[in-house]
């Protein structure tokens, strides 16, 4: 059974930095794209960023502030966010894309709030 777990979340002040893991146990299988998303209160889910072996992808809002980065021998994403904004402030959730399983796995999610 594939478990995504992620560890990293808090409370910083603005302009502050963090650092996302996301560990994935249970696999035989190397996935297609890692990434990270998160919801704020109120509003939907949305992508923060993927990587994959062609590269990495990022949502505008985070262009050039956070920055995607994976270990495939231990399996593990991470998710370094610098200059943090209030607006940054939600759950982020680990995702792994298997196209073996044809499915998509998701953490539990992480809190991160940024205080103005």
């Amino acid at each position: 059974q594939v478990q995504l777990v992620e560890s990293g979340g808090g409370l910083v002040q603005a302009g502050g930095s963090l650092r996302l893991s996301c560990a994935a146990s249970g696999s035989i299988f190397r996935f297609n794209a890692m990434g990270w998303y998160r919801q704020a209160p109120g509003k939907q889910r949305e992508l923060v960023a993927t990587i994959t072996s062609g590269g990495s992808n990022y949502a505008d809002s985070v262009k050039g502030r956070f920055t995607v980065s994976r270990d495939n021998a231990k399996n593990t994403v991470y998710l370094q966010m610098n200059s943090l904004k209030p607006e940054d402030t939600a759950v982020y959730y680990c995702n792994a894309v298997s196209s073996i399983a044809g499915r998509a796995y998701w953490g539990q999610g992480t809190q991160v709030t940024v205080s103005s």
